[in-house]
């Protein structure tokens, strides 16, 4: 969804194949001539000196990325956003690989009608307009689809102007009906630690993701809600509280283009009209009171020149009715040593040294959280020596796993309001899942 108000002028779009022979060449605002497209397509493409994405020759600059065996382009002579450019680029290569699978010379030439009318609807005057493909591949269809649209040609012009020129275009169907109204929510978390030798915790951090799912008629607003420290602190002050609950602190958020931002910058309201599927409705990073699904204290010990002992503990530090799932705890050993299997003793999961590796793998399937004592591997493993030694730099430990309805960040929806005309009820699923991001302990 692009903002017209952000400068993205773009003068012109081309397509060119490996030999830098031209395919499309779109022209928008009548300010890139031929012979600079020409010039590019002569001196970079047949060349093979496409060495940088962004190029500029004379007053005009070039954006170029290659789509399987096609070179697609972009020209400006304006100081636009090269990132925009570069997203716009993107999504109409996308565009054609809805249309025509592969994007090749000859699909291109066989689809040229359909080519131009997407360029024609996906840009006015060098803004870009619309790039999605449910409401275009409504409107533009291929050879032997667009007869049947003979009888309502009216109608879908006064739609596809009301589609472009709303604010919904994430949800163009209105009619949408559904037997039954369901919304699905997961809040995944990726956790991130770094933890010293001492056993301090040098860096935690969450990066989390709201995904949902909605089948929903017609076309509702939804009011989504979540333990955001600066709105429950308002409500608080409000009286509007009525029990304590745990905040937490989001940094970083970015939202789904559905959610109405002026109403979040408010009063902290998460309101908007939801695409019909699934899809990212935000995204958030945590920096504070990280909580850490796991405690892991290791000690290795170098025993002279042949040895070296491990005595690792790993203990579950979420609630007990919770279960861990596909726990992997990787420990490093030196690369010129052997373990056998007598060596590495544990009371639960199994472990087993991989040579290719380098490194005792300890493994449990379900990591119950009940086991507040946590579980113990001792090994040890015998170094070779080779003519030139050299010291081993004692790579940290790596945690894999995943823990259901537990976030790491504190993170909870509190409520999810569907609002729409008709008053219909809605069933609705929160689903919570952790997993391990870089998890590393050093020894």
């Amino acid at each position: 969804n692009f903002n017209r108000f952000v400068v993205i002028m773009i003068d012109s779009i081309f397509m060119a194949n490996e030999r830098g022979d031209r395919i499309v060449e779109r022209y928008y605002r009548g300010v890139s001539n031929k012979q600079s497209i020409r010039a590019f397509r002569h001196q970079f493409i047949a060349t093979k000196k496409l060495t940088k994405p962004v190029i500029r020759i004379d007053d005009t600059t070039f954006f170029h990325i290659k789509v399987d065996d096609v070179h697609l382009g972009a020209s400006s002579k304006e100081n636009c956003n090269p990132a925009l450019v570069f997203e716009f680029l993107y999504a109409i290569a996308g565009l054609f690989r809805e249309y025509f699978t592969k994007i090749n010379p000859s699909n291109v030439r066989d689809n040229f009608v359909i080519v131009y009318e997407l360029l024609d609807e996906c840009m006015d005057n060098g803004y870009p307009q619309i790039t999605a493909v449910e409401i275009l591949k409504s409107f533009i269809r291929l050879a032997g689809e667009s007869r049947a649209l003979t009888r309502q040609e009216a109608k879908i012009k006064k739609a596809l102007t009301k589609t472009i020129t709303g604010v919904n275009e994430w949800r163009p169907n209105k009619d949408l009906v559904y037997e039954k109204n369901e919304v699905f929510i997961d809040a995944l978390e990726s956790v991130n630690v770094l933890q010293s030798t001492k056993g301090n915790i040098l860096r935690a951090d969450v990066t989390g993701q709201v995904i949902m799912k909605t089948k929903l008629s017609g076309t509702p607003t939804c009011k989504f809600g979540m333990n955001d420290k600066v709105r429950l602190r308002k409500e608080a002050s409000e009286g509007k509280l009525r029990r304590a609950v745990k905040v937490v602190s989001l940094d970083d958020v970015t939202f789904h283009r559905c959610v109405r931002l002026s109403k979040f910058d408010q009063d902290r309201t998460i309101t908007f009209v939801p695409p019909d599927g699934e899809f990212e409705l935000m995204k958030y990073r945590v920096t504070s009171e990280v909580l850490l699904p796991f405690r892991v204290i290791a000690i290795v010990n170098e025993k002279g020149r042949n040895r070296v002992e491990y005595d690792v503990k790993i203990k579950p530090k979420f609630r007990e009715q919770l279960v861990a799932n596909d726990v992997v705890v990787k420990i490093p050993v030196p690369p010129n040593a052997t373990a056998k299997q007598k060596h590495i003793k544990v009371r639960s999961g199994k472990a087993k040294y991989y040579p290719t590796h380098n490194a005792i793998v300890w493994k449990f399937r379900r990591f119950l959280g009940s086991a507040k004592n946590g579980y113990r591997l001792q090994a040890e493993v015998q170094r070779l020596h080779s003519v030139k030694e050299t010291p081993w730099v004692r790579p940290p430990i790596t945690l894999q796993f995943t823990v259901p309805m537990f976030t790491s960040s504190g993170f909870h929806v509190r409520f999810l309001k569907v609002i729409e005309n008709t008053g219909y009820s809605t069933v609705k699923w929160v689903r919570y899942i952790t997993r391990a991001g870089q998890y590393q302990i050093r020894i």
